[in-house]
């Protein structure tokens, strides 16, 4: 039969044996890459995720990330080689390649985070106080950011650190350069605006110009030619009179006194101040047209 002394030391070892067992394993996370510390000195670097063993109590185990890391950097302001002075707002993604580095040279993320804004803005300043304002802003910003990567990845490899991707989001002169820069662009279109309409005004008034010019032109040939066929006209109306006239002039009395008869007499006035032995009235006292014959003179008293 058992003696209650020999239970509990049994509870003891597996307590013990348990504690060992839990203290001896651990895992490492898809994410994570995990260094494994022994007494202050690192041994090993475990980067597959999984169950691994340990030594209990004497090993530490160190977590560090080694998915993609964004690094914000804030605006800085930079001189390009042309004197103008840049506003530059930049991010940079990297991640951990070499833990053991990593852990002996800066130990944490938000301490890699430090280190690498300063070497990011070094290089920012480098490279971009090399070429023009207008290199940055339109002509070479990709190669410029492929170079500001090159550098700083270089500078951070000595932390166990890749630099994925670097890049420029903005690049713009400081607000109180761009308010003078976007006057004096209004000042220009302004000037160029009363240009193009001084030049359209002054178009505008040649062509109508030409316009009447050639409206008065042809107008005059218009009553030039009016008038040539008004004259052809009445010379062959007089043609046609002079003939009608030299056939019957009785009756081409008497059509002209009938037309002016026609004209007088079309308004509602028919008054006329003329004698009644007219030569306008003829046709009235004779319908031959002849003028009324005189009166034979009184006999004398004897």
């Amino acid at each position: 039969m058992r003696s209650p002394v020999t239970g509990i030391v049994l509870l003891i070892t597996l307590f013990i044996v348990v504690i060992l067992g839990y203290s001896s394993v651990f895992t490492v996370d898809q994410t994570q890459q995990v260094l494994v510390v022994r007494l202050g000195e690192p041994i090993r670097v475990v980067t597959e995720p999984g169950l691994n063993f340990k030594a209990p109590f004497i090993d530490t185990v160190i977590s560090i990330d080694k998915r993609i890391l964004d690094l914000e950097n804030p605006s800085q302001e930079v001189i390009a080689s042309d004197q103008k002075r840049l506003v530059v707002d930049a991010f940079a993604r990297y991640r951990i390649k070499n833990a053991l580095r990593f852990y002996q040279s800066i130990g944490s993320i938000q301490a890699a985070n430090v280190q690498l804004t300063t070497l990011l803005n070094a290089a920012l300043r480098r490279v971009l106080g090399e070429v023009t304002f207008i290199t940055v802003v339109r002509d070479e910003r990709e190669a410029l950011m492929l170079r500001i990567r090159e550098q700083l990845d270089k500078e951070a490899d000595g932390y166990g650190i890749q630099v994925v991707d670097v890049r420029i989001r903005r690049a713009d002169l400081p607000e109180q350069n761009s308010q003078a820069v976007y006057q004096r662009m209004q000042t220009e279109r302004a000037r160029e605006a009363a240009e193009f309409r001084a030049q359209g005004g002054q178009k505008a008034q040649e062509i109508r110009s030409k316009a009447d010019r050639e409206a008065t032109v042809i107008i005059a040939e218009a009553n030039s030619t009016a008038e040539q066929t008004r004259g052809a006209g009445d010379a062959e109306r007089n043609r046609l009179f002079a003939e009608a006239y030299g056939k019957d002039p009785d009756f081409f009395a008497f059509y002209r006194s009938m037309s002016a008869y026609e004209t007088g007499l079309r308004s509602n006035d028919t008054r006329f101040l003329l004698r009644p032995d007219s030569e306008f009235f003829r046709f009235f006292a004779n319908s031959a047209g002849h003028p009324p014959a005189a009166a034979a003179p009184a006999a004398p008293k004897q």
